[in-house]
């Protein structure tokens, strides 16, 4: 008797959610029905990828078929199907027609599939842009002009500006942290020119295939192009105003905490019009309690390290040697224009005299020679600490939507707060848990494609916690924390954790049943329905 066992742990939830919204057959339409090879399709290899790349082990792409080697590939992909099959030139043949088919148009077409089976209603639609570092040289099969993108140098989110770059834009929905679109942009993009072109280029679809009735950015939205296309469009926005724009820092500098409105949760805010960019709107003024103790907390530490350099710069300046005392003066005058964080006190111009030569002078020869030297005590300048602190917790929300009925000031600052799902998705993709954290391909145009495949995992990711989530409070049940408490909000990567463990036994070649499987799995199971089902309970196969 042989006894074999492979390895399932939470796949089954991945290509469980693959088959729910139809992953397979939107790429396979989109790229034809030709396979990779005579077992694999596009699809079936993009599920591949998605099962790797949710597996967080970090394997690179010549890696997938040793990954494969102990998971039942026949059960999550296609019957008869061998790990030997999914290897490096099949995914990458995928990548490249993916490139080829677009993948910005692709993933939108599996995305809104995806909101329509799990029937999301999207309120508002979130857009920001991350960027990811690339290791290595890179040759571009169509030429350097022809590119979608460039791998270049630019503002690295990475910190790491001495390595070439490729940008990821993004827009999520706000209600289960679904991504929608993806575009990959070449390394020097400019967020504010690329948003308006985004905005210009998409809203209206995206209006007309979900029904959102905001567009939430940060401040790199806010340009005054941008502000005319959401006009000519007529659609509505919801975005945080830059500090640089002088009317937002006199708006701070006058705010007076007893004439805002108390909103909860340690908010204050004030309401006035504004046209900014000839475009009529509502500007918002908040203030946070909570990012006032982290905005002055930085402060200190800054004023700490700033003044450190200013008094040693003064001290430099007190050892200097003037010929006059008018040299002195102005070089004095100079420096204390420069201070921001100390001030000076008690300042003066000293002479000081000594002797004309040089050496050991001789026996009684007089100081006859007459210097200038600067002498005085310097502080923190508690009155430029107090200006500085005074602005800290502010920032200035802006929409275009006036009617304060259907959009109150409170609910402008919630819509805001949504931006986190978005950030949240790049958090994620960043994971040193996640597939790829720094790219090993050869090619600008398989770069592209992996990040859409990258965006994919994210999409299954926040999708099967959406409905995991939902599922659990229709339900009635509950799944248990970290913390052995009872929830209805479990995030994915716990729900994964939980699966982990989970091994499918054959006996002679036949197979049995799925170890380990406990009360806590089978209510998930339960929530999520037959797509999940059939992976874990033997009956099903």
């Amino acid at each position: 008797m042989k006894i074999t066992s492979e390895n399932l742990d939470n796949m089954g939830l991945v290509a469980g959610m693959c088959d729910e919204i139809g992953l397979v057959d939107i790429i396979d339409q989109a790229c034809g029905n030709q396979a990779t090879n005579k077992n694999l399709t596009f699809g079936e290899a993009v599920k591949c990828m998605i099962l790797n790349g949710l597996g967080f082990v970090g394997r690179t792409l010549y890696l997938y078929s040793e990954y494969f080697e102990d998971k039942p590939v026949d059960l999550l992909v296609r019957p008869d199907l061998e790990s030997k099959q999914i290897n490096d030139n099949v995914l990458g043949r995928t990548l490249d027609k993916l490139f080829t088919v677009g993948v910005s148009d692709l993933f939108t077409k599996v995305a809104l599939r995806a909101v329509k089976k799990l029937e999301i209603e999207v309120k508002s639609l979130h857009l920001d842009a991350t960027s990811f570092h690339v290791d290595g040289e890179y040759n571009n099969l169509l030429g350097q002009d022809e590119s979608r993108i460039q791998l270049v140098q630019g503002y690295s989110r990475d910190h790491r500006p001495e390595l070439n770059q490729v940008v990821l834009q993004m827009i999520t929905s706000n209600q289960g942290n679904i991504p929608l679109f993806m575009q990959a942009a070449s390394g020097n993009t400019c967020d504010k020119t690329a948003f308006a072109e985004i905005v210009e280029a998409h809203t209206k679809s995206f209006q007309e295939a979900v029904g959102n009735r905001y567009l939430v950015g940060d401040s790199a939205l806010y340009t005054p192009k941008t502000l005319s296309h959401f006009a000519k469009l007529k659609t509505l926005f919801v975005t945080r105003v830059p500090s640089t724009i002088s009317e937002v820092g006199e708006w701070i500098a006058k705010a007076n905490h007893s004439e805002m409105i108390d909103l909860g949760d340690g908010y204050l805010a004030q309401e006035k019009r504004s046209d900014y960019g000839g475009v009529e709107q509502r500007w918002v003024l908040l203030f946070s309690k909570e990012a006032y103790k982290r905005e002055t907390k930085t402060l200190e530490k800054k004023i700490r390290k700033e003044s450190e350099k200013e008094i040693k710069s003064f001290e430099k300046l007190k050892k200097e040697i003037f010929s006059c005392q008018g040299d002195a003066q102005k070089q004095l005058e100079k420096w204390e224009k420069k201070l921001r964080y100390i001030e000076l006190y008690e300042s003066e111009i000293v002479p000081i005299t000594k002797y004309s030569s040089v050496g050991r002078p001789k026996k009684g020869a007089e100081k006859n020679l007459i210097t200038y030297q600067i002498q005085g005590s310097v502080a923190i300048s508690l009155k430029h600490k107090k200006h500085l602190e005074k602005s800290k917790g502010f920032f200035v929300l802006s929409t275009n939507d006036l009617d304060t009925k259907k959009l109150k000031t409170e609910e402008v600052l919630s819509t805001y707060k949504s931006q986190q799902s978005v950030e949240r998705g790049f958090r994620f993709l960043k994971s040193p848990d996640f597939l790829i954290s720094s790219f090993f391909l050869k090619k600008p145009e398989r770069i592209e494609a992996l990040l859409m495949v990258m965006t994919l995992c994210l999409l299954i990711y926040a999708a099967i916690e959406y409905k995991v989530r939902k599922k659990l409070k229709e339900f009635g049940e509950h799944f248990m924390d970290q913390k052995k408490r009872p929830s209805q909000n479990p995030t994915t990567r716990w729900v994964f954790f939980c699966f982990l463990g989970l091994h499918l036994v054959s006996i002679n070649g036949k197979r049995r049943e799925v170890t380990n499987l406990r009360s806590r799995h089978q209510t998930i199971l339960r929530c999520l329905g037959p797509h999940y089902e059939k992976f874990y309970y033997a009956t099903l196969w």
